[in-house]
């Protein structure tokens, strides 16, 4: 496996996500995982809206902004899954 570089410092933080207890040994990008790690570095660096960056091997940017006890996600996504639910 081999990983693109980035200029790392054009991003205010980067992640890696491994959950190998559920048997992903590296995910691509995790929505829920930058929903914990947004209100962390918001604090951190002082500032509501963030760029982060995932550094897996299918990479990716996700903008993150802080909204008092909301996190907003915004980026480019690809369906894995589709369904229908009949209630």
């Amino acid at each position: 496996m081999k990983l693109k570089i980035y200029q790392v410092d054009a991003f205010d933080f980067v992640s890696r996500c491994f959950f190998p207890k559920l048997r992903v040994n590296e995910d691509p990008i995790t929505g829920s995982a930058h929903c914990e790690l947004t209100p962390y570095w918001a604090a951190k660096l002082n500032k509501n809206k963030l760029t982060a960056r995932q550094l897996s091997t299918r990479s990716g940017l996700v903008l993150c902004e802080l909204d008092k006890d909301r996190v907003i996600l915004t980026g480019n996504a690809i369906d894995y899954m589709s369904g229908e639910i009949t209630i």
